[in-house]
């Protein structure tokens, strides 16, 4: 067991692990290669009796655990949505886990709660938000799609359901192509799965707003009870933007509460280019982005915006004798502002990167990494190998290989991620099989794109020749 005297000289040998985890890391194979209970196997079976050194415990991270991590953080990694880390967040990641404040209300730590509330301002400041918005951190955009479903459950029924139970028939909708954690968040809200109503999207995947009104209408005189919409401002599978002002039409007309999922996009309003994404977001009730994907702010970070937060109060709120303090009513106690009771200090990870970086140094930084993203769509494009399925947008491309059938795009990503060169992701356009490309690590560099180019022309399965 570490002793306080000895506390900074065993530090500094985890430093020193970390410094050199960044600075070999794009020699490390970027996916594990590993097979299932590989990892496990190295584990032994007990627990020491007694403690061991950090050198030796150090030791079993190099030999044990990192063969079976794949590495967020590699300038290769460009797969899913990112999970972006940098030294700034990495710094107030280890403040905050030597101050180990546990922060469910003001009175617990009152510095967590205030710096909460200021940073929300002042990510909506920056990125553009509606004044209307009062803001929160939540772990995660599925944790915060749920409390909108659940917080329009709650205005659906009257403030009901949390004490009688939910009712049969209240219905949630969004496009097809909207992400699973609304289909999830359906469900854990008690509402039941079924419940979710998929809406068909046009030719660019977006949700079409004249299907959402015929669904609701059809709906209403089936005697169901529409609760809830999602509008997704970049889906997952092709980062498509639902058309945000349209659908806050159809929502206020028949009373609905409007959630908007700008898990990944969100971060692109930092750019005053990109704010017309969310045209019509003033009529939206709720919204929700992650500084954990592409603003440089490590795992876990959501912010949750909310046009009337008292709503989540009297959706959240109970209130046992032991959190009861002479505080109450002056201050945000943002445990009634969300599931959990226990909450981590998230806020001050974010001060760190807002000061670190600067508003315009992220700003920068972004943009460099959108013209990285055009300089690989260019580059695939060139080679005369690949068909990009939509122009490049933000960081994202998405293509496939140059031929009709669908198998040599699923053999070449399979082929690329094997090689540890390079790690991309999957979705299906239309049915057929499309490869993902972010070029949103947070030290991603050109040299870095020119690299995954190459893997990509050199993984390409060559043509078949015809059978005689």
């Amino acid at each position: 067991m570490i002793q306080r005297e000895n506390f900074k000289a065993e530090a500094d040998k985890a430093l020193r692990w970390i410094d050199g985890y960044f600075e070999n890391l794009r020699k490390l194979p970027v996916k594990a290669r590993v097979k299932p209970g590989e990892i496990y196997d190295r584990i032994p079976s007990e627990a020491p009796a007694e403690g061991e050194s950090i050198d030796r415990i150090l030791e079993d991270l190099d030999a044990a655990i990192i063969p079976g991590i794949t590495h967020w953080q590699h300038p290769s990694f460009h797969a899913y949505f990112p999970a972006n880390s940098s030294y700034e967040s990495l710094l107030g990641e280890m403040v905050t886990a030597a101050i180990g404040a546990q922060c469910m209300i003001w009175e617990t730590s009152p510095a967590a709660a205030e710096l909460e509330q200021r940073m929300t301002e002042w990510v909506a400041a920056a990125a553009g938000l509606p004044k209307t918005f009062t803001g929160v951190i939540q772990d995660s955009a599925s944790s915060s799609t749920l409390v909108a479903i659940i917080t329009a459950r709650e205005k659906a029924t009257g403030f009901k359901s949390n004490l009688d139970g939910v009712p049969r028939g209240l219905r949630v909708y969004c496009s097809s192509e909207a992400h699973s954690s609304v289909e999830k968040g359906v469900g854990v809200a008690g509402l039941g799965r079924n419940n979710l109503v998929r809406i068909e999207t046009d030719g660019e995947q977006r949700m079409r707003p004249d299907r959402l009104e015929k669904a609701i209408c059809d709906d209403i005189a089936a005697g169901y009870t529409p609760a809830c919409v999602v509008a997704a401002i970049g889906t997952t599978g092709t980062l498509a933007v639902d058309p945000l002002t349209e659908i806050a039409a159809v929502c206020k007309k028949y009373n609905v509460w409007l959630h908007v999922d700008a898990a990944f996009a969100g971060t692109a309003l930092f750019l005053p280019e990109y704010r017309y994404i969310v045209n019509g977001l003033e009529h939206a009730d709720s919204l929700v982005f992650n500084p954990h994907k592409w603003m440089f702010v490590n795992f876990d970070c959501s912010l949750y915006y909310v046009k009337d937060p008292d709503m989540l109060v009297r959706t959240f709120d109970i209130l046992p004798e032991y959190l009861k303090t002479a505080t109450r009513g002056q201050v945000n106690d943002y445990r009634d502002w969300g599931i959990p009771l226990g909450r981590r200090f998230r806020a001050l990870k974010l001060w760190f990167v807002l000061r670190g970086f600067g508003l315009e140094g992220i700003r920068r930084r972004l943009r460099e990494q959108i013209a990285l993203n055009e300089y690989f769509a260019e580059n695939i494009v060139a080679s005369g190998q690949f068909t990009l399925l939509r122009p490049p947008f933000l960081g994202f491309t998405l293509f496939r290989v140059n031929v009709d059938d669908d198998a040599a795009s699923e053999k070449l990503l399979a082929a690329v991620n094997a090689s540890g060169e390079a790690y991309l992701s999957h979705t299906k356009v239309n049915g057929r099989f499309a490869i993902r490309f972010h070029a949103t690590q947070t030290y991603i560099q050109k040299e870095d794109i020119d690299k995954t180019v190459e893997t990509l022309l050199k993984n390409i399965a060559p043509p078949q020749s015809p059978t005689e």
